[in-house]
């Protein structure tokens, strides 16, 4: 697949984790709608490959795939080393790829989860947070896997990607967020304050606090500690990466670097309980993404309008 696309040289060059399902493929569809070459990147080589079959059929011709696991070293060689080869840079990077950080109710069972939909009829959205809460199981293997994968993954990723972004005369990169990651969602004002001082906050002590939070949730201190509660993982690995998208935007100035929240969207991820289509979700991805000239960095969108990290 990696060899069957031909873009036109005067095409940006647009990458997309987890792009093979939900919001990521919607990202890829509506990116390739704007003239936009797309690699569309997935962890597992036959459902990227599945997912260019059904981006081609409407006929987009300029998305390519290419095998990506975030949290694999090689795999993320691999693949700077294939956009340096195909294309000497990157325009737009769109990080997507992400898991909820909780155990799969296991009252699905085999059965698709694309089949329940119906039964959150008549739900509104905090009853759906409701009932995901209820069903989804927190242990700290998974609490690990999603700090390992949301915020290493993604971070190893970008900063694999930065030279070739620095390549691009107008290098944009989009870090898809959650407004359950925002600073309100904690519970100690001094965890608060140090997430939010921007020019104090290093990449360092963001690692230490990491740490700090995997050892509460081990020993069972996340509320005594006033760390978020209710997918504490999730929403933890959100405002670190909140806040290194901020570090970044310092940090490289000639980068316009954004998070942007899709908004609460029925994806597999939220076992469909979502109230915005993956569709709608990506466009609120999207409109950041192809925000004008690229001058606005460093700051939080929530469903396609600027909004506060705290």
């Amino acid at each position: 697949m990696e060899g069957s696309m031909s873009s036109s040289p005067n095409s940006r060059i647009a990458l997309v984790t987890g792009g093979n399902k939900g919001i990521g493929l919607e990202v890829c569809k509506q990116l390739g709608s704007n003239g936009i070459t797309v690699v569309l990147t997935a962890r597992d080589q036959a459902r990227g490959t599945s997912a260019i079959e059904e981006l081609k059929c409407p006929g987009f011709s300029d998305v390519i795939f290419h095998q990506l696991d975030i949290t694999d070293a090689l795999s993320i060689t691999r693949l700077a080393n294939f956009l340096k080869n195909r294309f000497e840079r990157l325009d737009i990077l769109v990080n997507n790829a992400a898991i909820g950080g909780t155990e799969r109710p296991t009252i699905f069972g085999s059965i698709p989860v694309n089949k329940k939909v119906q039964q959150f009829d008549g739900m509104d959205r905090t009853q759906r947070l409701e009932w995901l809460f209820k069903n989804c199981r927190e242990t700290y293997q998974a609490t690990k896997q999603c700090l390992e994968t949301n915020y290493y993954g993604t971070k190893q990723v970008t900063e694999a990607l930065l030279p070739l972004l620095q390549c691009s005369p107008d290098g944009r990169i989009v870090n898809v967020s959650s407004s359950v990651g925002l600073l309100w969602q904690f519970r100690n004002e001094e965890l608060t304050q140090e997430l939010n001082d921007i020019d104090h906050l290093t990449e360092k002590r963001l690692d230490e606090l990491l740490d700090m939070f995997l050892k509460d949730f081990e020993a069972g201190r996340v509320q005594v500690r006033g760390w978020p509660t209710e997918f504490p993982a999730y929403k933890v690995a959100k405002a670190a990466m909140n806040a290194y998208s901020r570090i970044l935007a310092r940090r490289h100035p000639a980068l316009c670097v954004n998070c942007a929240d899709p908004g609460f969207t029925s994806t597999d991820m939220t076992l469909n309980t979502g109230v915005l289509t993956p569709e709608e979700g990506a466009r609120n991805i999207v409109r950041v993404v192809l925000l004008p000239d690229g001058e606005l960095t460093g700051a939080y969108f929530q469903e396609g309008q600027q909004a506060s990290f705290l």
